[in-house]
């Protein structure tokens, strides 16, 4: 097992210690210095269809040996014949600002990643096979600037997630899919719903989207995805999302970003509802208290392992889409500006997520 387990991951490191500081002084402009390459955009040649069916191109992937999703805290193992197939998109975890997109075999890269794939991907290993495609990401300064070369990194990447989510069907046989992202993850997953599932037949195998960590509009996003949102706790074939904040919080930044953008469909989302699901109960726009809270996921003080905790963390969703946790929980140092627990939205809730997911796969029908 990895010393540096869930949390020491160099993203965070980077925003809450060099720049949650340095942001309440200088703004985000010392923070787009610091992290926003110089260096011209190089285009890349996309992936062959043949690339993905090598394990080395997959983090994790059913046969390959030491696979990071199979991990689980005290209490927890993993089932061997899960009847779903699930695809994974990890979050941004490529720093380097001399170049745009992470080579496939940046070892630094690659072992935060396989971080995430604890924190995060551990929690679907009991309903299904994981898969989770190595792809040149863009790097953590592509989401701080409007330049071409930010919007053609992004580009480069979802190509190869694109190419890996065809192996994948390929694959997974005719198994019922789940399909779950985080941050940058989730971004290229709303692009992977609109162009490779919505309309397609493969969305009748789609057991749930968990497009998390990023916004999504109800009224712009959600009707390109051939899904619908998730409205109640036992629904098959549709989107969750959440965005998580203790209290006090300072959405600022995220709500400033998500007005001023343009949603899958290229139309503005300026003030529209953002989807909140409340991952403690499975359902929109809902007040959950902390002692429905299956279980949060908490490093131990040395963060060589993490053990569940349950009935500490709230939720519920704001007027916003946002959802809010309370007072701040004590997770770690990696709370971002604005009480945003971005890093931590699987954790909080990683047994609800999992108990989640058993409960939409056993309602689903092909």
């Amino acid at each position: 097992m990895a010393r540096k387990f869930l949390y020491i991951v160099a993203v965070l490191i980077v925003l809450v210690i060099a720049g949650a500081f340095a942001y309440a002084i200088w703004g985000a402009e010392l923070l787009k210095l610091a992290m926003v390459p110089h260096s011209a955009f190089v285009a890349q040649p996309r992936e062959p269809a043949a690339a993905y069916r090598r394990a080395d191109m997959w983090l994790a992937r059913p046969d390959k040996p030491g696979n990071p999703a199979l991990w689980l805290p005290p209490g927890y193992t993993p089932e061997k014949d899960g009847k779903a197939a699930v695809f994974f998109i990890h979050p941004t975890s490529f720093l380097d600002r001399n170049r745009w997109n992470a080579p496939l075999d940046d070892a630094e890269a690659n072992a935060r990643a396989e971080l995430f794939l604890r924190a995060q991907a551990s929690a679907f290993n009991a309903v299904g096979q994981i898969w989770a495609p190595r792809y040149r990401q863009a790097t953590f300064g592509a989401f701080l600037t409007s330049q071409d070369a930010a919007a053609k990194a992004l580009d480069l990447a979802y190509g190869d997630v694109a190419t890996a989510f065809d192996a994948f069907v390929a694959q997974a046989g005719n198994r019922p899919i789940i399909l779950a992202g985080h941050s940058q993850g989730a971004l290229h997953l709303l692009r992977l719903l609109r162009e490779k599932v919505a309309g397609k037949p493969l969305a009748k195998r789609v057991v749930a989207a968990y497009v998390i960590g990023w916004p999504v509009s109800r009224s712009v996003d959600v009707p390109t995805l051939g899904l619908p949102e998730c409205r109640t706790a036992d629904k098959a074939g549709c989107i969750l999302s959440w965005q998580s904040f203790a209290e006090p919080a300072d959405p600022a930044l995220i709500v400033d970003a998500y007005q001023a953008s343009s949603g899958t469909d290229g139309k503005p989302r300026r003030d529209t509802p953002m989807v909140c699901t409340n991952p403690i109960t499975g359902t929109p726009d809902a007040t959950a208290p902390a002692s429905a809270n299956l279980g949060t996921l908490v490093p131990s003080a040395d963060l060589a392992s993490a053990t569940i905790v349950t009935g500490q963390v709230p939720a519920r969703c704001d007027s916003r889409g946002l959802l809010l946790i309370g007072a701040p929980p004590a997770l770690g140092g990696y709370v971002l500006p604005g009480n945003n627990y971005h890093v931590y939205d699987y954790s909080l809730f990683w047994a609800n997520v999992r108990a989640d997911a058993a409960r939409r796969l056993a309602s689903f029908k092909p």
